[in-house]
Order: structure tokens, then sequence, then C-alpha cells
């Protein structure tokens, strides 16, 4: 069990340092060299997970999509906009969210399958939506697909504008102002009133989502050193 868990950090901590060189440098530039130095691990412990430079650039575009998971609400369409605010608000600092949204969106190497994370997203959004139309929380004339395409390159456009604007400082706000103005015609009115659209929302969300987190961790770490007592 301790060795596994040694294995998913491992491969946790090339994500990140792999994130954040694609962040810097772009898919093209970016080497295994450099990953490995920031990961500060053997050629032979990337390897045993990543058999490529393009390998490590799907997992990460894979990844982020993993990684938002809020919790569960009353109204289902909160829950959407409680993911995009998390993601808006990772995307300041979380190495994974940053790498893969320049992955996902630079253009650059046709070699490497950049589609993954824009299907992924849509997917994902596809699924919050349907569920919110099923409640009746969605308006009966919308498109669920094709308004999840459509929140999907927007937010890829608010992304980009941000990030050249002010590093991502201000995406947040500048997702609350999206929604102010598409919700309208997606949510039925008595659900739009209960929305909560506050753009330091995605703070305090993520705030919580990561003590929940090192939470379990410790959890994990008294169970698991109870067996070890137990078995010796």
């Amino acid at each position: 069990m301790a060795q596994q868990d040694r294995a998913i950090r491992t491969r946790r901590v090339i994500l990140e340092a792999a994130a954040s060189v694609f962040d810097d440098q772009g898919y093209d530039r970016a080497t295994i060299a450099e990953v490995l130095e920031r990961a500060g691990v053997t050629k032979g412990a990337l390897y045993f997970h990543f058999a490529s430079k393009e390998q490590l650039a799907l997992a990460v575009l894979e990844e982020h999509v993993v990684d938002i998971a809020v919790e569960p609400q009353k109204i289902k369409l909160q829950e959407f906009v409680d993911a995009g605010q998390v993601l808006a608000f990772r995307l300041r600092s979380d190495p994974i969210q940053r790498g893969a949204a320049r992955l996902a969106v630079e253009q650059g190497s046709n070699r490497l399958d950049r589609k993954r994370s824009m299907l992924s997203w849509t997917r994902f959004v596809e699924g919050l939506l349907t569920e919110a139309k099923e409640r009746g929380e969605v308006l009966e004339s919308i498109v669920v697909h094709e308004t999840a395409e459509l929140f999907v390159g927007a937010f890829a456009g608010l992304q980009m504008m941000s990030h050249a604007l002010t590093n991502q400082a201000d995406l947040c706000y500048r997702l609350t102002v999206f929604f102010e103005h598409t919700l309208p015609s997606v949510a039925v009115p008595a659900i739009l009133a209960k929305l909560n659209l506050d753009p330091e929302r995605g703070a305090k969300l993520d705030a919580a989502l990561q003590g929940k987190v090192l939470a379990e961790a410790e959890t994990d770490v008294d169970a698991n050193a109870g067996t070890d007592v137990a078995l010796r």
C-alpha cells in the first residue's frame, strides 16, 4: 500500500512539473529534461508513468477535468456555476489547470490531439446541464449539447483574454459578467433568482475543497498507521 501511495504521489509530482513547463514554454518548446529538473525525479521514474512528452501532455489535459469536482447543490445549475468559478480561481496558480489551458488553446504542433480537452469539458458541462434540465431548472427550448459547446468555447476565450490582460487575476469577475449575460436565456426565472454568481465564490469553494482533501488524506494516514501497528 505504501509503495502504491508513493507511485501515485510521484505521478502527481511529474504531472504538475510537466504542466508548469507546458504553461511556461508551450508544447513544442517543452522538454523532458526540464520536466525532470522541476519534478526532481529520475528519468526512469518519469518513463515508468509516461512513455513520451505527448503522453505527459495528454495526461495533463485529462487531469484538469477530473480535478474539478464541486460539492453537490440543491440546484444543479449552481453546481455548473460553481465548477466554472472554481476553475477560474484555480487558473490563477494551479499548475495542472494553467498548463492544460495553454495546451488546449495554443496554436502549434499538430502532433498533440488538443481536441480531447474541449470534448471532455463539453461532456462535463453537458452532463450538468442535462440533469438541470431534467429537474426543470433549464428552459425547454434549450439544446443542451449546443449550449455546453457555447459555454466551453466562451470560457476558453475569456481565459485567454484574462491571461493576456491580468494573468488570470480578473477571470472570476469576467466569468460572473458572462453568466449574468447568458444564464437568463438558459435558466427558468425562479431558478435564476436563486443562483449565487459571486466572483469570490470560487476562492471560498476551493478552500473548502482543499480542506476536505487534506482531512481525507490525514484520515488515510491514520488508518494506514493503525493497520501497520495491527500487523506487527
